[in-house]
């Protein structure tokens, strides 16, 4: 007996995490889906925005994603940016798709909150999400993207998960760099697991002897602010005094294994600028009253080779988007839907406003501490911790996708001379951006030289 024609067709915009679950959990349930993804290979913020050396995170999250776009009923549309090669509007109004799910993540950097900041990109001003991908892509033969130089003293301005990365990045290229200068060679990974101090002593060295002042983390609150692990939702006193008390062993843990330094409650202010380069920045000391930032009179400054912003991502404009500040104007924020456009849902971290993969409040309880303190790489069984990310985040991914694929299939089905003309459309798209048509030989085919 062969299998009923499916009644419906969703496009899915995003093909890392969140869209591969949405179209896998559609696929299960008889939908035929299209896969939209801007760039050549689906792996979003796990291959450009998590940093390399999580071989195994990195390893286990492509090929489940790889697992879910292979999929019967998943068709797959690399090199295809909506709002630049196909306008949003025609998506959902013209292509004929019974819905569209948004699940493009959050990659534009929340600008650094100084008026003029942003004229010294590239000149003094670096933004997290340019330097990581640099830094996972550098060793490839055929990376074209932007380039940096890991220096000592770097300004970091941040306080989350993501900024401690920035921070660990440096520290770890910098140290190989000095050591390097000693004839010594010291790998990125091992260096990571086994922390500085313990691969100086291995060669009878001191960081202090390395000559490298390290790079400084600046944070507007304190450390037990630090969102290194999610406060849960409805924590009573001691559960809320239990995770800052965590989050601020956890900072120690990672300053002293990667000897990077951390300046708390300060807020920047204003640019240093000499010769036309930012040089350093102006700060403001910060207390915390009622919970809120409050700005204080004494000022200070800082100088380094490069600044590097890393106080967030946020998603991208799409043009037919209304925004409501730095994120989408969200009618039902649990499904992600737009007034206007009645047939569109969201997923994952487009809703969020967040690029961290292991923010989530809901799962709270499952990204423990000994979860967190592993992905930092400061715990005791780091493959376990790693294991703890991708379950709780692929549980918050499938129940959002089974809500998802439950709304859109009351939707009114598609007529077969509806379902063709649109498949037509998928594969003359396929054919512009020369897609063979079978996934496992795209991907093989886009996997850079010496990348996973």
């Amino acid at each position: 007996m062969s299998e009923p024609s499916p009644t419906h067709c969703i496009a899915v915009i995003g093909g890392a995490v969140a869209g591969a679950e949405v179209a896998g959990a559609l696929a299960d349930r008889g939908v035929e889906v299209v896969v939209f993804e801007q760039n050549p290979r689906p792996y979003g913020k796990i291959e450009d925005g998590l940093p390399r050396w999580h071989v195994a995170l990195r390893e286990k999250e492509y090929a489940a994603i790889r697992a879910r776009l292979s999929s019967a009923g998943v068709q797959f549309v690399p090199n295809t940016s909506i709002g630049r090669d196909i306008q949003f509007r025609d998506l959902t109004h013209t292509w004929g798709f019974s819905g569209v799910v948004l699940a493009c993540g959050a990659w534009r950097d929340r600008p650094l909150p100084i008026e003029g900041a942003d004229q010294y990109v590239g000149k003094g001003l670096v933004y997290q999400n340019s330097f990581i991908i640099w830094f996972n892509h550098s060793d490839e033969a055929d990376y074209a993207g932007e380039h940096y130089v890991p220096e000592d003293g770097v300004l970091v301005v941040g306080g989350g998960l993501a900024s401690i990365d920035v921070a660990k990045a440096l520290m770890l290229e910098t140290t190989r760099a000095k050591l390097r200068e000693r004839g010594i060679e010291a790998d990125l990974i091992e260096l990571e697991v086994k922390g500085i101090p313990k691969i100086l002593a291995r060669h009878d060295l001191t960081f202090e002897e390395l000559g490298l002042t390290g790079c400084t983390l600046f944070y507007r609150r304190s450390a037990a602010d630090m969102p290194l692990m999610e406060m849960p939702d409805a924590a009573d006193d001691a559960r809320q005094a239990k995770v800052r008390s965590a989050r601020e062993r956890m900072l120690g843990k990672a300053m002293e294994k990667y000897r990077f330094k951390f300046e708390p409650l300060c807020m920047p202010e204003g640019l240093i600028v000499e010769g036309g380069r930012l040089a350093g920045l102006r700060f403001r000391r910060t207390a915390i009253e009622k919970g809120r930032v409050v700005p204080c009179e004494e000022t200070f400054e800082r100088r380094g080779p490069y600044t590097i912003s890393s106080i967030g991502s946020i998603p991208e404009a799409i043009e037919g988007i209304s925004m409501k500040g730095e994120l989408f104007e969200f009618s039902d924020w649990n499904l992600g839907r737009l007034d206007g456009y009645p047939t569109v849902f969201s997923a994952g971290n487009v809703v969020t406003g967040k690029g961290n993969i292991v923010a989530s409040r809901k799962h709270a309880r499952e990204i423990g501490e000994a979860v967190i303190e592993a992905f930092l790489g400061i715990g005791d069984d780091q493959h376990a911790g790693e294991e703890g990310v991708v379950d709780a985040r692929r549980s918050a991914m499938r129940e959002q996708a089974a809500q998802i694929a439950e709304a859109i299939k009351r939707q009114p089905p598609l007529t077969e001379a509806g379902l063709e003309s649109l498949r037509e459309r998928v594969r003359e798209r396929q054919r512009a951006v020369g897609y063979p048509g079978d996934f496992q030989t795209w991907i093989d085919s886009v996997t850079p030289r010496n990348a996973s």
